[in-house]
């Protein structure tokens, strides 16, 4: 039996199941027995514990994990938490019961406002359950320890969880819950977990029973057989001989250059991915700069961060998107409202011309960090539209000095007006994860939309095919920096469709290597007409697997 998800990677495990404890019942509405001011005290203290807990895990971490447990410890820090926690215990209720009824109320609140935040509505309802064991003086809900290595399931992961997991013990991930972006799925693409989530049946599997967890097919298999297990284990050896072949420039079969790129959230994983033999930087997300904040970070702050970075890419392409934020992530220094459908509201670069001065300043704390590096600094906007947006975008870019202009393709109107729109800058990169998003009308963040989140739709591939005729017209590179360029045969489907470049988790470089290495530039649009006419996601990649096994041949 199969059960249906969405992958994270590309690897596969094999190992019995240990499935995550149940969530504590929900506190009782009964009266206190102490008061509100000996209630307050309590609930107080175990916040505080909790978040002490939380900030020693990410003393242990670098990179996305260190970043979301300071952000869980930061909520727990919050007034206006503390505000509605206080105003709740003012009706008489116990602590427990009034820290379950704020997080629900603030969940709630995220839950409904779609996109990005609606993610992060799990982790608020974790941090309650912390809070409340801690007052409960029990364990906090974490991970199984069955004694040996195991798959881990659950109904959803807490970033507190994952950021921490035994890597020598959990051989995969399988969540009921979640989506390509949520901070599962983030958290187990940096440590490069075979996982796969939002796999609505993997709420039948039992502690103990076998599965193959197969992230390349999003697929777990229950009670596999001697073939499935043969399969798997060539499967296994064929990703390790990927991994430790020697790093070079990614390049296909006829010696045509693609340029392979990491996707970074900030400096730290910088030395990593050049280990694993990144070409550059071909997304640096700048949020970790802003989010949190209570106003826009300095220009000298900035400059430093950005100084961290070209000095590690010293003489290789570094790519930087400005700041993406807005109503779904949203800043109050940006000046944005709440909007009742975000993710088709004032974010991107349309927030970034409302506050242009925050604009100006990223640009310049830019232009300062390159200054005394050899970086190819490249800089680009999120959420372009239309040519008119490229157009201010790209006058904003050189008014600062910057050597080179560029957007994001994210939304189908970009794609489709690509001519126009690359007539205005000097590169595009498209961003899989949103022109998949807005393209087939689905939530990224959906679960229960997880099947039509898949950038192998034709829908979707003739619009990056419209962006890359547009680029080899106009002589424009174009890049792709979703995470669609990870996967190994995409990869060869996107440059057939005239990506010049690709960027991805670091993890994910050997076998999009190895994968590229072995197709010619005919090759690969042969494989990608093949995907062109299929009439969905699934027939087009098996349509793309079989051209390419036919090209092996």
């Amino acid at each position: 039996m199969e059960i249906i998800g969405t992958g994270i990677g590309r690897g596969v495990a094999v190992g019995p199941v240990a499935r995550m404890a149940p969530p504590q019942p929900e506190p009782s509405s009964a009266p206190s027995a102490i008061g509100a001011d000996d209630e307050l005290a309590r609930a107080e203290a175990a916040a505080a514990a909790v978040a002490a807990e939380l900030r020693r895990r990410s003393a242990d971490t670098t990179g996305a994990a260190h970043d979301v447990l300071e952000a869980q410890a930061l909520i727990l820090e919050d007034p206006a938490v503390h505000a509605s926690v206080t105003e709740r215990l003012a009706a008489g209720i116990t602590a427990e019961r009034a820290v379950f009824d704020a997080f629900a109320g603030y969940r709630d609140l995220l839950a409904g406002m779609g996109g990005y935040l609606a993610e992060r509505a799990n982790d608020l309802e974790d941090l309650a359950r912390r809070v409340i064991a801690e007052l409960h003086d029990v364990p906090a809900p974490g991970v199984p320890d069955p004694g040996h290595p195991f798959v881990l399931v659950a109904h959803d992961l807490a970033p507190a969880d994952t950021a921490t997991l035994d890597l020598d013990r959990v051989l995969a991930i399988v969540t009921v819950e979640g989506g390509p972006t949520s901070h599962t799925a983030i958290l187990a693409r940096e440590k490069g977990l075979v996982a796969v989530v939002g796999a609505a049946g993997a709420a039948g599997l039992v502690d103990g029973e076998t599965v193959v967890v197969d992230a390349d097919a999003g697929r777990v298999t229950r009670e596999p057989d001697a073939v499935a297990l043969e399969a798997a284990s060539e499967r296994r050896a064929r990703l390790a001989e990927e991994a430790d072949a020697p790093v070079g420039p990614g390049r296909l079969a006829d010696g045509t250059a693609v340029l392979l790129q990491a996707n970074l959230g900030d400096p730290s994983g910088a030395a990593e991915a050049l280990r694993l033999g990144a070409e550059g930087v071909g997304l640096f997300r700048t949020e970790f700069l802003f989010l949190d904040a209570e106003r826009a970070p300095s220009r000298v702050a900035q400059q430093a961060a950005y100084e961290a970075l070209f000095a590690a890419f010293e003489g290789q392409r570094v790519v930087v998107r400005v700041l993406d934020a807005g109503a779904d992530k949203p800043l109050a220094f940006l000046g944005i409202r709440h909007e009742a459908n975000p993710a088709l509201g004032v974010r991107g670069i349309r927030a970034l011309r409302q506050a242009e001065p925050v604009l100006r300043d990223q640009l310049a704390a830019l232009g300062a960090a390159a200054a005394g590096h050899t970086v190819d600094l490249r800089v680009m906007a999120p959420m372009v539209a239309t040519a008119e947006e490229a157009r201010y975008f790209a006058d904003l870019v050189r008014e600062a000095g910057l050597p080179s202009a560029g957007v994001m393709i994210e939304v189908p109107a970009a794609a489709l007006a690509a001519r126009h729109v690359l007539a205005a800058v000097d590169f595009a990169s498209i961003g899989t994860n949103d022109l998949t998003q807005y393209t087939m009308a689905a939530d990224r963040e959906l679960a229960g939309a997880a099947e039509l989140q898949d950038p192998w739709h034709p829908a979707v591939l003739r619009l990056i095919g419209e962006v890359g005729e547009a680029g080899a017209a106009l002589g424009r590179p174009i890049g792709v920096c979703g995470e669609a360029a990870a996967d190994p045969l995409l990869a060869v489907v996107l440059v057939g469709l005239g990506a010049t470049s690709l960027s991805m988790s670091a993890s994910a470089l050997a076998g999009v290597r190895a994968g590229l290495a072995r197709v010619t530039t005919s090759d690969a649009r042969r494989i990608a007409r093949a995907a062109l006419v299929a009439e969905d996601a699934r027939a087009a990649r098996a349509a793309a697997a079989d051209e390419a096994a036919y090209t092996r041949d």
